[in-house]
């Protein structure tokens, strides 16, 4: 009996520990999962999240773009410009970007851009996916229904959380922010909805093998 509850301790931390994770978004668009260790003026120390037990890698401040901690807080860093101002080659203006994207010459540029700011600021899945998971807890079957609800659904304009609200007047930007939005919305609904029917699994057969 001992063991059997050892087991489940074992697995109900494993699955309050399964989200715990920070996400490291690098400017190259690379996803990095992972736990921040340490955060100085010019790199970030970090572990692996599945070697956790592994080598402490090292990350220039330059290459990271935001940082999703595990808490659901998050931190941007800004590109600091070292390079002599008569040499930079600078990127489009905001203003310039939406002129082309009037324009139609830069449609895919928006509509990308789109696609990563949504990676990472969207977090409107929060309620939808605790739904999920408190209803999938109590019963697998009542999950999928809001689990489905949820997955099939575009989210809203006014929820899209979006760094630039003048960016949400271009289509292109907004119809590549919301189909990454849904697509990481549905990602964490079914995970939630997962983890809920382990758990009553488990429990299942905790109660058969007594």
């Amino acid at each position: 009996m001992k063991q059997t509850l050892l087991t489940l301790l074992v697995f109900l931390f494993s699955v309050a520990t399964l989200a715990a994770q920070d996400i490291i978004m690098k400017r190259t668009g690379e996803k990095l999962e992972a736990k921040v260790l340490e955060i100085s003026p010019t790199e970030i120390k970090y572990k692996q999240y599945d070697r956790l037990e592994g080598p402490t890698y090292i990350l220039p401040k330059s290459e990271v773009a935001v940082i999703q901690y595990a808490n659901n807080t998050s931190e941007a860093f800004a590109l600091e410009d070292t390079t002599p101002p008569a040499s930079v080659a600078s990127k489009p203006a905001l203003s310039e970007m939406i002129t082309e994207a009037s324009s139609g010459t830069s449609n895919l540029a928006i509509y990308a851009k789109g696609q990563s700011d949504a990676t990472a600021f969207y977090d409107g899945y929060q309620a939808a996916g605790t739904g999920t998971l408190v209803s999938s807890l109590v019963n697998p079957l009542f999950g999928l229904i809001p689990a489905v609800a949820c997955s099939v659904t575009t989210p809203k304009k006014h929820n899209l959380d979006a760094p630039n609200h003048e960016l949400l007047e271009q289509p292109d930007y907004v119809s590549g922010y919301r189909k990454q939005a849904r697509k990481i919305k549905s990602g964490k609904v079914w995970k939630n909805w997962g983890i809920g029917l382990g758990v009553n699994i488990l429990l299942a057969v905790i109660l058969v093998t007594q």
